[in-house]
């Protein structure tokens, strides 16, 4: 049975996971420098083990990364050598959990992510809310109106309210006279989603589902009471970095800046007059953000451009890559600073940040975000999964650690144009509540 559709939209959706089914999953997280794959087994937990948004445990069988080739920021730019870097990828995890995979839940970066949010509201005249009331105005919400070039990535169920009280978990059989329900809409540019499906399907492989990086990151970093308590996580790429806000335990809003780490690496590769790879190497190795802990003294050697393959190195203060490295990352917090102010929800937030992707490992990073946006920042490193090698449980590896727990939480996302076959789950009638009951238990 096919544990994915598509939507009215043509994109493809995952369905929840039945809570008593084991499942194999392969995902793929498309970055500007890396792409990985990893293929996880999920296991239904003890009832008394259930945990929120988590109803399996998850073992990671095979892991697989390959450089990134004809993606820029997330975006395809060259189809043949995205497809190249993506069956490399597969590949390897294939031989690692020897398995072979068909289909993949992909990581979205591309595509401008927005978020929105939408609201519907239905007239009970005082009788008691059923889960049709409940779809009707999450219907309602998600018509929120999306420039004609986007499409609906995620639409996450944020609130209900019964006459104007919310915070309501679970209103069914509750009576009043209007129930209010908010969505957050997590939209993309329809183009760069399709270039990527498009790469995929040429490597013979079929997307299951995409899912918003931000989304995925911080379901791989944040701690229950994060996400409840209300917290930012702030996902470091190479091509871009990306927000994630979530309160009550629910993802509810998200941005980005086209800003990453090969920024940093372009700017000591301009500044010293060195080599991408060499300016990679001197950035992961010796680079900082705290220039004034340096000490003058200490040098490193680097090639001059043109000078590679002849031997000839000069030396170079760290204190001077540092005092390179600084500005870029600077202007990269106090953009994230100023988003956040936009996003209406800095006190939701809190003083409570996570810093997570490949580009967080920077030396002296948290400490410099801590002074810039004055909240405490935590590194994240991906958690809830077990099988994973050390060194893959890295920042670099969160995205794709949270696409393994994300169909987890599918379930809970609205999906519109369900069809004829939504009636069949309609549980106020006989037929739906048992069509309800055979969708959870296989």
């Amino acid at each position: 049975m096919s544990l994915f559709s598509r939507n009215t939209d043509g994109l493809p959706r995952m369905k929840g996971l039945s809570i008593r089914r084991s499942r194999v999953i392969s995902v793929l997280d498309v970055g500007s420098d890396k792409i990985a794959c990893i293929i996880g087994r999920l296991r239904p937990r003890l009832a008394s083990e259930i945990l929120p948004g988590r109803t399996h445990t998850v073992e990671v069988l095979g892991v697989g990364h390959h450089r990134s080739r004809g993606i820029k920021s997330g975006v395809v730019v060259d189809l043949e050598a995205a497809e190249r870097s993506i069956r490399s990828a597969v590949e390897a995890a294939e031989r690692m959990a020897g398995l072979t995979v068909e289909t993949l839940i992909v990581s979205v970066t591309a595509g401008r992510l927005r978020s929105t949010r939408g609201r519907g509201a239905v007239e009970l005249n005082r009788q008691a809310v059923t889960d049709a009331n409940v779809r009707f105005a999450q219907s309602l919400a998600a018509r929120a109106p999306l420039e004609p070039s986007r499409i609906a990535l995620h639409s996450i169920p944020n609130d209900l309210a019964l006459d104007g009280e919310g915070g309501l978990e679970n209103p069914r059989g509750m009576v009043g006279d209007v129930l209010t329900a908010d969505l957050h809409i997590l939209s993309a540019e329809e183009t760069p989603l399709r270039n990527l499906e498009a790469a995929i399907n040429r490597a013979h492989l079929i997307v299951e589902g995409f899912v918003a990086t931000p989304y995925a990151s911080a379901l791989a970093t944040l701690v229950e009471d994060e996400a409840a308590m209300g917290s930012a996580c702030i996902d470091m790429g190479a091509g871009s970095t990306t927000i994630a806000i979530f309160q009550n335990g629910r993802f509810v809003y998200a941005d980005q800046i086209a800003i990453g780490g090969s920024h940093i690496t372009m700017d000591l590769a301009r500044g010293l007059s060195i080599g991408t790879e060499h300016a990679e190497r001197l950035k992961v190795m010796h680079g900082s953000t705290l220039a004034e802990l340096l000490e003058d003294g200490e040098s490193v050697s680097v090639a001059p451009l043109g000078e590679e393959t002849s031997g000839g190195t000069v030396a170079v203060a760290r204190s001077l890559v540092a005092k390179i490295i600084k500005p870029r990352v600077e202007e990269t917090f106090e953009v994230i600073r100023d988003r956040l102010a936009a996003s209406g929800l800095g006190h939701v937030i809190g003083k409570r940040v996570v810093l997570t992707g490949g580009a967080s490992q920077l030396a002296g990073l948290p400490e410099t975000a801590r002074a810039i946006m004055q909240r405490n920042v935590r590194l994240g490193r991906p958690l809830g999964v077990s099988g994973l090698k050390a060194s893959n449980k890295s920042p670099a590896f969160a995205t794709a650690v949270g696409l393994l727990i994300y169909p987890q939480v599918a379930a809970e996302e609205y999906v519109a144009g369900g069809g004829a076959m939504s009636f069949a789950f309609d549980e106020s009638t006989r037929a739906g509540r048992f069509g309800a009951w055979l969708k959870r238990s296989f």
